[in-house]
């Protein structure tokens, strides 16, 4: 089995059982033979891109989150970098797309330097994303083991199911985090989804 089938192997079983489908389900949905997609899940198949496109419409997601590593799922966008769409009477800013289905939760956290900054909080359920955005400040955030800086206007998706940190560099600083929680599987062992920062 070559890496690149390895990693796709991986994320397609992964995203498939998330949304609770079968292997004939998702072979049904992405107009596939199941044989196909069982070879593809073992790491002995060869897909083609059409195979991958097929897969990814089925799982609604985008092809890159079959073919790459989970360790590259983290995006930055600095502030300063952006572009700014024009429109009548607006300007808007994309920060990042969530796909999938399950839990959406949305976040205000207020930040300050706490005895507790450098203690990593918990991992969240299996493919767990979060997306957050600093409103004002200077953070430190994102998976334990490869936190980044960052400054009011910046944004970051890192795994959320993986220890991870939230720290304040100046006073107290305020962000905006998106969690996206992939849906429950009945039968899979997997716990009911619970709130990830709240009570």
């Amino acid at each position: 089995m070559s890496s690149a089938n390895s990693v796709v192997a991986r994320n397609v079983r992964a995203l498939r059982e998330q949304r609770g489908l079968s292997l004939a389900e998702l072979a049904r949905q992405a107009g596939l033979a199941k044989q196909t997609l069982s070879k593809l899940e073992l790491g002995t198949g060869n897909p083609t891109v059409d195979t991958l496109f097929s897969i990814a419409g089925a799982l609604g997601v985008p092809v890159t989150r079959l073919v790459a590593e989970r360790e590259q799922v983290m995006t930055v966008q600095r502030g300063d970098d952006v572009v700014w769409e024009r429109h009548d009477g607006y300007e808007s800013r994309s920060l990042d797309h969530v796909y999938g289905s399950g839990v959406i939760e949305n976040y205000l956290v207020r930040l300050g330097r706490s005895p507790d900054a450098d203690r990593p909080s918990e991992p969240h359920p299996v493919g767990t994303l979060e997306h957050l955005y600093v409103i004002s400040g200077r953070v430190r955030v994102g998976p334990a083991d490869a936190p980044v800086e960052l400054a009011a206007g910046d944004f970051v998706r890192y795994p959320g199911d993986r220890p991870h940190v939230y720290e304040s560099l100046d006073g107290e600083s305020l962000i905006h985090i998106v969690v996206s929680v992939p849906r429950a599987l009945p039968g899979t062992g997997g716990m009911a989804v619970t709130r990830t920062h709240g009570h």
